[in-house]
């Protein structure tokens, strides 16, 4: 009997596929024991099984290295470095002598190491403990004889459907869009990480699913609607067929929006608006430059960190900045600095909070160590030779903040005109809008700044209290929230008062009755995902922006978050023709 899982829509997007499974977890190790005569043929499997770790981590490394660099790759390169350690080696030899078997033995040491470094004072051991995990994992599927489920293993052409409870940095560099068609988590939420990385892979999604991970088989066929948020399992001949059809149905949408790549975005009512693309991956360049993006509103920086062993160096940054700033030519690129934090952390070294989100990410950790806040800064002042470049401040809540900023970016435009490297001194600095504390304070940053960014993934979880990336809170997380839309309006009153410019470069950005809210408060820069760009681009030329402006009116007098979203859904089908909306 067919069976619907519910979850989330995080992607868009049809994908009639077999599961693969991936259980990235440390496996139960029963305890055994070894009679005298065993124990050196347990050592023997220990060594061979750390020689078959080795050679499968260079094979990960390798493929990393081809797809996303050699900077990025490095992640398995401590890792093998771990397995090779002649003192983990040892200890596990020595406990296989006092008659545990060898993966009894290498449990017990690992989890020895595992608590040993993570209780380290020092910031550099305490990053081995998230690369110690996979290492745990991959020498006890070997010892122990378990299926090794690493998307590396899918070949090319696989249409899998990659199943998991959530995507870790280490995991994340080696998905191949080759193989993986689409992708189900327990975790997450429409704007967790890995929503966005699915969304930026143009791979269709699915997350908040639970349980997934207990209710599927690797290998059993299954229908996910990334548009829907479901998951059919046991699907008829029948059902199969309709998925497919409505799949390639999607594609020839998508291609027939191509069109209007090369069209202004200006409503029926002569209002331009800019478009922009988000960039999560510097890859992604080419794409959304093809797409018709004006720019980019928000290249996110935190691939340089999430799942690195150690932080990139400026010339790593710069390489990084300049591919996407030669894409794009003359126009605009706001590059976000380090927005690290929240579901957004590199391999260990930083502290373990109840709380991360608010806690020590983004502009307070990037304060609080100025010489890697340097290093980028220096980075992208060398690249603004290269166009516009122009730099973002995340999670700012006191001018106190932006000023300290100022000063290490001229300290680090000193620093390069000391050793008589290009640069520009006068990078236009603005700052995110993602807390109700830099909404309400909008009027002093104003003076500080060049432009307001609205991040809404943030502004939203902030305001509401709902953690964004907790699946079981996502009912709650509703940005349409009328205290959400008066934040919003606050910011571009404000900004329009003291002409400079705002935009929203969130998800909210990138659906069509939140386009429409969004432009009806008065925003005329939109940053989305490059494949909802043409979408969005459709909605704004098919509606006037005074009707905009009666909704969002109408709806930030509403009581509730339904009601306001019930009013503006009312207004944009009455607005825009219902073919537009779901072209």
């Amino acid at each position: 009997m067919p069976s619907i899982l519910k979850g989330i829509p995080a992607s868009p997007g049809i994908v009639v596929g077999a599961v693969h499974l991936l259980r990235w977890e440390v496996p139960e190790v029963p305890d055994s024991v070894i009679q005298s005569d065993e124990v050196e043929a347990e050592i023997e499997r220990l060594r061979i099984a750390f020689a078959r770790t080795v050679g499968r981590l260079r094979n990960v490394r390798d493929r990393a290295r081809r797809v996303a660099g050699s900077a990025e790759a490095g992640i398995f390169e401590v890792q093998i470095s771990i397995v090779e350690d002649p003192e983990l080696r040892g200890g596990v030899e020595d406990a296989i002598r006092q008659h545990f078997s060898a993966e009894r033995a290498f449990d017990v040491v690992m989890l020895e190491w595992r608590d040993h470094f993570g209780r380290s004072p020092h910031a550099t051991l305490r990053e081995r403990v998230s690369d110690l995990i996979d290492v745990h994992i991959r020498v006890l599927t070997v010892l122990m004889g378990l299926p090794d489920h690493d998307p590396l293993d899918l070949p090319r052409g696989a249409n899998a459907i990659l199943v998991t409870h959530d995507l870790t940095p280490s995991l994340t560099l080696q998905l191949d869009r080759e193989c993986i068609a689409a992708i189900a988590t327990d975790a997450g939420t429409r704007t967790s990480h890995v929503a966005i990385l699915a969304r930026s892979l143009d791979l269709p999604a699915v997350v908040g699913l639970l349980d997934a991970t207990v209710r599927l088989r690797s290998g059993e066929e299954v229908i996910l609607d990334g548009t829907a948020g479901t998951i059919a399992t046991r699907p008829t001949s029948a059902e199969k067929t309709v998925a497919a059809a409505l799949s390639r149905q999607q594609q020839a949408e998508t291609e027939a929006l191509s069109h209007l790549a090369g069209e202004e975005a200006i409503s029926r009512d002569g209002e331009r608006v800019t478009l922009l693309a988000n960039v999560d991956l510097p890859d992604e360049a080419e794409h959304a430059a093809q797409s018709g993006a004006e720019g980019v509103g928000l290249m996110r920086t935190e691939f340089l960190v999430v799942g690195r062993a150690a932080m990139p160096d400026e010339d790593q940054q710069y390489a990084a900045y300049a591919g996407v700033v030669r894409a794009f030519g003359n126009k605009p690129v706001i590059i976000r600095t380090f927005d690290v934090g929240g579901d957004k952390l590199p391999i260990g070294g930083y502290p373990e909070e109840p709380n991360p989100f608010l806690g020590w990410r983004a502009i307070r950790m990037c304060l609080d160590q100025p010489e890697l806040f340097k290093t980028q800064l220096r980075a992208l002042l060398r690249v603004a030779m290269l166009g516009d470049v122009r730099i973002n401040l995340p999670l700012i809540v006191s001018v106190d903040e932006v000023r300290q900023a100022r000063v290490l970016i001229a300290e680090a435009a000193a620093e390069l005109a000391a050793r008589g490297v290009p640069h520009r001194a006068d990078v236009p600095v603005g700052v995110m809008i993602e807390t109700p504390a830099a909404a309400v304070l909008a009027e002093s940053l104003a003076r500080d700044v060049s432009f307001f960014s609205i991040g809404t993934n943030d502004l939203v979880q902030y305001t509401l209290a709902v953690d964004r990336g907790h699946a079981g809170l996502a009912s709650r997380y509703t940005p349409l929230h009328p205290a959400v839309l008066r934040l919003i309006r606050m910011t571009v009153e404000v900004a329009n008062r003291h002409g400079i410019e705002v935009g929203v470069c969130g998800e909210m950005a990138s659906e069509p009755i939140m386009a429409f809210a969004l432009l009806g408060l008065g925003i005329r820069q939109l940053s989305v995902n490059p494949n909802s760009l043409m979408r969005v681009k459709l909605i704004v030329r098919g509606m006037r922006a005074s009707e905009a402006t009666a909704a969002a009116d109408a709806a930030l007098a509403a009581s509730t978050a339904a009601e306001a979203e019930l009013i503006l859904r009312e207004r944009l089908v009455a607005e825009v023709p219902s073919e537009l909306l779901h072209a």
